[in-house]
């Protein structure tokens, strides 16, 4: 089933010059057929009319005086005044032979008009043929002494306003469509302009240049997303500001708290409260790698391969069975310590399911695919999604020891997303979980 829309131009530029051009396209064609219909129509009937006229006349000149005198008077007229070339054949008859009309659609009509104009003003017998290397129209009418031969170029039957209107028309329209595309780039560049702007701040990065421009309504847009950009960066700040001083006012505490647990005997309830310490102190970690993000860390060209490399590295060091295959190496706009804790928070949850790991990359377009699986037992489709929630956990028995605090995958996905990409989990063909990174390049 066909749909209007999948026929429209995607961009806002095409739709803009589209709506300019439809109406004049239909207003041409509207005042093309009539034109046609009404102007070299009846101009057309009318230059018949007149060459059948002059042609009635010739023959029945012919016909009251035969002589040679009135013969010569009527050819020398006729060529002088009139251009025609008129001949005459005594004693000859017209061959019964078919007129040799083209089908070229305006020489069809040119003819079919002139040969309903003699059989009015003629009332003789006649043939009508049309030289098109020559560019004349023959016209043989039977008299009783013989044949009269007229011809007459093209150029009697041919009203030239036709052609002007036709390259006035064109010649404006190509003029105004020029017109209206310089027009609208103009006005569309500081649309394009914003939506570059957005998505730099999309992915974390700096929009210092960006001023705003064009209409009235686009320079509204623009200031607006200033307004917003300033908003978010002084949140950001205070967030990290705040933050920093939790860290420093949960640490001391828990630090003399581990001061004084180091001075009492070992035994069972001090070993517990040990662990709940070191516990508290990964949750608090696990806390503000979350909400610190990406930090003040700017984008910068960067290996591809050479990141991965890394990453895979400090996996092996912690003892993690991982087998990497990475394709042609991509310069990329990534913020290095960040994304390398996003493929370790990765890495590390698959080696905790999971005997082996395998890292791959995948160009497709525009956009490179990183591929993590694992062989463990994966986790229920219908909680694709949720893993990606803070703090949220498959298992809600596990302890925070072995199963960790659950931001491992939003802290991913935040870095993700903060690159412009996105991620997804899918079944992996080892029988365990696949992770999907789509970053664009």
């Amino acid at each position: 089933m066909f749909s209007v829309k999948s026929f429209l131009p995607r961009t806002l530029l095409g739709r803009s010059l589209m709506i300019l051009i439809t109406p004049i396209l239909l207003i041409q064609v509207i005042a093309t057929f009539v034109f046609f219909d009404r102007h070299w129509g009846k101009m057309t009937m009318r230059l018949a009319y007149s060459v059948a006229g002059e042609t009635a006349l010739i023959a029945s000149e012919f016909e009251n005086d035969p002589s040679p005198q009135q013969m010569q008077d009527i050819i020398g007229y006729a060529s002088q005044h009139l251009d025609l070339l008129v001949g005459f054949k005594p004693g000859a008859a017209i061959e019964q032979k078919s007129s040799n009309f083209q089908p070229d659609a305006w020489k069809s009509h040119m003819a079919e008009t002139l040969r309903g104009q003699l059989e009015t003003s003629l009332q003789r017998p006649f043939f009508l043929a049309i030289d098109d290397d020559e560019k004349w129209i023959i016209i043989d009418v039977q008299l009783s002494e013989g044949v009269l031969s007229v011809m007459l170029p093209q150029r009697r039957l041919f009203s030239s306003s036709g052609y002007i209107f036709l390259l006035w028309m064109i010649g404006s329209s190509i003029v105004l469509l020029a017109i209206a595309i310089l027009f609208m780039r103009n006005q569309i560049r500081p649309i394009r302009k914003l939506a570059a702007a957005a998505e730099r701040f999309g992915k974390g990065r700096d929009v210092a240049y960006f001023k705003p421009e064009g209409a009235k309504e686009v320079r509204q847009a623009g200031e607006s997303f200033l307004d917003m950009h300033k908003r978010i960066k002084r949140q950001i700040e205070q967030r990290t500001t705040m933050l920093a001083g939790v860290s420093h006012d949960l640490r001391t505490p828990l630090t003399r708290l581990k001061l004084q647990l180091a001075m009492l005997p070992d035994n069972k309830d001090v070993k517990e409260m040990k662990g709940d310490i070191q516990q508290m102190e990964k949750m608090i970690e696990g806390y503000l790698d979350f909400v610190r993000g990406e930090g003040d860390e700017e984008a910068q060209p960067v290996s591809l391969s050479a990141t991965i490399d890394k990453a895979t590295d400090a996996a092996r060091r912690h003892g993690l069975n991982i087998e990497s295959s990475v394709g042609r190496d991509t310069q990329l706009m990534l913020r290095s310590v960040a994304f390398e804790r996003c493929l370790m928070n990765i890495i590390t949850n698959a080696g905790q399911y999971g005997k082996h790991i395998w890292l791959s990359t995948q160009l497709d377009g525009k956009y490179l695919n990183i591929i993590i699986e694992d062989d463990g037992p994966g986790i229920p489709a219908d909680q694709y999604d949720d893993v990606f929630r803070p703090f949220y956990r498959v298992d809600s028995s596990r302890n925070a020891a072995t199963g960790g605090v659950g931001l491992g995958l939003p802290i991913a996905m935040e870095i993700v997303h903060g690159h412009g990409g996105k991620i997804w989990l899918e079944e992996s063909n080892h029988g365990g979980l696949k992770v999907m990174i789509r970053l664009p390049v």
